[in-house]
């Protein structure tokens, strides 16, 4: 069940209605029947790697839950005796259920991969049986490995009703691309029991409604531009090229934060406050805010779950020490927390799909961010020396335009079908450009029509006003309810109609691009 079909809003609309009219103590429970349903129609041959994570996190948890009891129970004298083994016990249940679910991830998206690879270099043949992707694995697995961890450091109490958890791993406004939910911050909200707030629907509808202008008014016009270019690259020259990449640029990122809008505006209509997962990376001043911004919920999983456990490992402490003897200067310092995060960076490349040029994206993050912490000493060098101001507006702009080129570089890796034609793509847009190929009509052949590209660059126009009002601390809807009941109204219809009417002959249908991950 796509967000962005009638099905979903009928769906919507008759959850809402029920979830204000049963009684309250029975509202969680009609978030779980809801999201199973929801679950059901996206695939109903995948509900199994879904319960099967529930099933598993869930006993990992309990188990833990009993460990730390009993250890609880133990004198200080006992305690002493027994604490290599019970913490070999803890971390044995850990390391078991990510090995498990990340198993069922590593097999569902990399093992056919991995045996064509195989074939195609040795001829040794592996079975790789077609195995139907679940929608949001990726997601609700992180989200359960992390609920899992914190019971282990103590940080929630391991959840004794099976179904109560149940809904934390499936509630359907996340299970498409995110965010990715913390246990602590979720769960009381899911079990709470809410009352009609008109503020709550308000909110949370003029939310969705925005993030539907985003996916249907312009990430979906702009698909057809991308997937037209991108289907035949060779047959174009570099100043399409580069075209059809900024196409890519803006459908994903309007696809993408247009999808959690519409996740968060849902789930505030059923007064449920989710994680903010997109935070305008247009106005990022390096690769590493950029990222901070673009995908919050994994990068803070990542942070808390494989870069500090990782950093603070006995191996990076070693490196630590080694760097300390055998380096000079600031590298001696940060050279091991570097590697750690070029490792995170590598593996949020290969997150991201089986294909060497996720590898290539990964390795190409990892490596400018590595290098931009090493290099920092000699910066603030060169700030220090060179009388300039630094913190003014122009640098400030060129630093963003800076960091706007590198991620438009690291499209070309993402969006074409192999990394051989990202990097032919990236060769002939240098030395193949020239703005005459857009001449002649040219412009109106990539799949869009004049009143496309009218419609889009009205609404990136609009993009770009509400971001950079939303950057100096305004909010667009903080504004917008300041205003009298009429003017809120009027306004919210206006909006809907011209929505309605932009995405006439331009909506596809498609699903959202991270659904995939």
């Amino acid at each position: 069940m796509s967000f962005t079909s009638l099905t979903f809003l009928a769906f919507l609309a008759g959850l809402i209605v029920l979830y204000y009219i049963l009684p309250r103590k029975c509202q969680w429970a009609l978030l779980l029947a809801a999201s199973c349903a929801f679950y059901l129609c996206g695939g109903a041959k995948t509900i199994g790697y879904l319960a099967f994570t529930a099933l598993t996190t869930y006993t990992a948890g309990r188990r833990l839950g009993v460990l730390n009891t009993r250890w609880k129970a133990l004198d200080a004298q006992e305690k002493k005796t027994r604490k290599r083994a019970h913490d070999r016990r803890r971390k044995g249940v850990v390391w078991l259920v990510c090995l498990l679910n990340f198993g069922v991830l590593f097999a569902l998206k990399y093992w056919a991969f991995l045996a064509e690879a195989l074939l195609r270099r040795t001829g040794l043949h592996i079975f790789a049986p077609e195995l139907l992707m679940p929608v949001g694995v990726s997601f609700y697995t992180f989200q359960s490995i992390g609920y899992v961890v914190d019971c282990y450091r103590g940080k929630v109490q391991p959840q004794k009703n099976f179904a109560k958890y149940a809904l934390f791993v499936s509630f359907f406004p996340q299970i498409v691309q995110g965010p990715i939910g913390r246990y602590d911050a979720l769960a009381p909200q899911l079990l709470a029991e809410h009352e009609l707030d008109w503020e709550n629907i308000r909110g949370g509808l003029q939310l969705a409604l925005w993030g539907y202008f985003k996916k249907l008014l312009l990430a979906e016009r702009t698909a057809a531009l991308v997937n037209t270019v991108f289907a035949s690259p060779e047959t174009y020259g570099g100043a399409v090229l580069v075209l059809g990449v900024f196409g890519y640029c803006v459908q994903l990122y309007c696809d993408f934060s247009g999808g959690i809008d519409i996740s968060r505006g849902t789930a505030q209509m059923l007064g449920i406050t989710m994680a903010e997962n997109f935070q305008r990376p247009i106005f990022a001043r390096s690769l590493t805010e950029y990222w901070r911004r673009w995908h919050i919920s994994l990068g803070s999983w990542m942070r808390d779950y494989v870069f500090y456990p990782l950093a603070l490992s006995r191996p990076f402490r070693a490196l630590g020490s080694f760097a300390r003897k055998h380096f000079r200067g600031m590298l001696s310092k940060i050279f091991a927390t570097s590697m750690a995060t070029f490792v995170v960076y590598f593996i949020i490349g290969v997150w991201h799909g089986a294909n060497f040029r996720y590898l290539a994206f990964g390795l190409y993050n990892g490596v400018l961010i590595t290098a931009a912490l090493l290099l920092e000493p000699l910066f603030v060098r060169v700030r220090e020396k060179l009388p300039l101001c630094w913190d003014g507006w122009l640098w400030r702009g060129v630093q963003m335009l800076r960091t706007g080129a590198i991620v438009f570089i690291g499209r070309y890796i993402t969006r074409a079908p192999r990394l051989t034609t990202a990097l032919s793509m990236l060769r002939r847009s240098v030395t193949d450009f020239s703005l005459s190929q857009l001449r002649g009509g040219a412009l109106f052949s990539l799949g869009m029509t004049k009143a496309d590209w009218l419609v889009v660059l009205a609404g990136l126009f609009v993009l770009l006003a509400v971001e950079m009002y939303q950057e100096r601390g305004g909010g667009a809807r903080a504004l917008l309810a300041r205003q009298k009941p009429a003017v809120q109204g009027f306004v919210t219809l206006a909006w809907l109609a011209a929505l309605l009417l932009g995405a006439l002959g331009g909506y596809t249908g498609a699903g959202f691009i991270y659904a995939q991950y």
